[in-house]
């Protein structure tokens, strides 16, 4: 393994880098308090933006972590900032990692989930050393299942009543994808 941290990737259209807390007003602004964004989240929408500031904070003091990766999304020729993506869970003894990723809804269906999670999955397997990248949401998601699949993701399964909706208590399956070393084209 080659642990570099979360380096700064560039695609096509997107910067993909560390957070800074000159990020805080974008999240906030861009997806922090998107209530269909959130919904999809472990954590609720932000009541105003000192709390985002906060989460910022906890996240950038974590980069001195070894295999720490947390990423904010911006745009080249904007420089706007419209999303998250991560390693949610990383165990690099089995080279084995868990993604997450989240953007605000009005970014949805312009192909930036894809091209960000596309080049964070090579970073991650190619230069890093990861032999298997994961990544699950609920079952009824189309269009984040449809990010992992065209990002190269295979499903693994479905597992059941592994999420409970917070908003309404409805208990859902969650789809799990993966991608391994093997999967991706040099």
């Amino acid at each position: 393994m080659n642990d570099q941290g979360t380096k700064t990737i560039e695609t096509e259209r997107l910067i993909i880098r560390k957070f800074t807390m000159d990020d805080a007003e974008g999240m906030y602004n861009n997806w922090a308090t998107d209530t269909e964004t959130c919904k999809r989240l472990s954590w609720d929408v932000h009541k105003n933006v000192d709390e985002t500031r906060e989460l910022i904070s906890k996240w950038i003091a974590n980069y001195e972590k070894p295999y720490y990766y947390n990423w904010i999304v911006e745009l080249k020729e904007t420089k706007e900032v419209i999303g998250n993506i991560n390693v949610a869970n990383c165990h690099p003894q089995y080279k084995t990692a868990q993604m997450g990723y989240c953007y605000g809804s009005r970014y949805w269906g312009k192909g930036y989930a894809t091209e960000a999670l596309t080049a964070v999955l090579r970073y991650l397997v190619l230069e890093v050393g990861f032999n298997l990248v994961e990544a699950m949401c609920r079952v009824q998601n189309d269009k984040s299942r449809g990010v992992m699949e065209r990002s190269g993701m295979k499903l693994d399964g479905v597992l059941r009543n592994r999420f409970i909706d917070l908003s309404d208590g409805t208990v859902c399956d969650a789809a799990y994808y993966s991608i391994t070393k093997s999967d991706i084209e040099l």
